[in-house]
């Protein structure tokens, strides 16, 4: 069940509407702020209220303001239909949708099991939000895009999706739970995204809309030490990415200075994969 979870109900219709998921996580909570800064207004979608509030209390009282936040779950058709429904019904109109909404399931446990002994209730659970949960977002919010001529798309994908897993990087670090990994999953979900991007660009691109993706490579985010060493020691740059890094550029796919930029994956990932 969505719920609305701030006061802030009636953003200026004017300005451009940005509808970001995954809003309140790592990149999309600062994807949100850049945005806002940017003189959006700004619809924070998330399945977590706590996870919307810690967000919304990193932000100045300006940011704050521009950002309206929605709880709910894009991995159903229903789900991500009625989210854009209640967005469209306050704000009227989405100028730009961020797919940044991604999983590692109820089981963090489940989620690193090894490729072999893989649960497909695990998979399905992943795969129903990283890729149906875009699809079904695109859909909803392309819909209205396509009535009026205009919009902007932005995918947010994976290194992973483009190149397979150095196994090597995970090699002595540890998660709480289990040894850090990349499952099968994962990398399918987001090389996924970035066949249903090249889809979207092209059959949506002479009625007005662009449709792109953003390709991360590693952030850093407090991992383990050896794993921050061990993915550097790849990386031509020598370092992790900050969240800044990669918000900044989906905002700026997302804007009007990106305006003949359709269909293009931008990886974003220090040099990795120029080896």
């Amino acid at each position: 069940m969505k719920r609305m979870v701030n006061e802030h109900s009636n953003p200026n219709t004017s300005r451009r509407v940005a509808l970001v998921t995954g809003g309140a996580g790592l990149i999309g909570a600062s994807v949100c702020e850049l945005l806002a800064r940017e003189d959006f207004s700004v619809i924070m979608v998330d399945s977590d209220p706590a996870r919307i509030k810690s967000a919304q209390l990193s932000y100045s009282s300006r940011v704050k303001d521009s950002c309206k936040a929605l709880v709910g779950d894009v991995s159903t058709s229903s789900g991500a239909h009625a989210l854009v429904f209640e967005a469209l019904q306050s704000c009227g109109h989405i100028d730009v949708l961020i797919n940044n909404a991604a999983t590692k399931t109820s089981s963090v446990n489940a989620f690193y099991t090894p490729d072999i002994d893989y649960e497909a209730a695990t998979w399905r659970e992943v795969m129903a939000t990283n890729l149906d949960g875009a699809f079904y977002m695109c859909q909803a919010v392309g819909r209205q895009m396509l009535l009026r001529g205009q919009g902007s798309i932005v995918n947010v994908a994976s290194i992973y999706g483009v190149v397979g897993a150095d196994q090597r990087i995970y090699e002595g670090t540890q998660h709480p739970e289990k040894q850090l990994s990349t499952p099968a999953v994962y990398a399918a979900s987001k090389a996924g995204l970035l066949g249903l991007t090249r889809h979207f660009a092209a059959a949506w691109g002479p009625k007005g809309l662009r449709v792109n993706a953003v390709t991360p490579g590693g952030v850093e985010n407090g991992q383990d030490p050896t794993f921050i060493h061990n993915y550097s020691g790849k990386v031509p740059l020598g370092r992790m990415a900050t969240v800044t890094e990669i918000a900044a550029t989906i905002c700026f796919l997302a804007s009007n200075g990106a305006s003949y930029i359709n269909g293009h994956n931008l990886v974003v990932d220090g040099g990795l994969t120029t080896w």
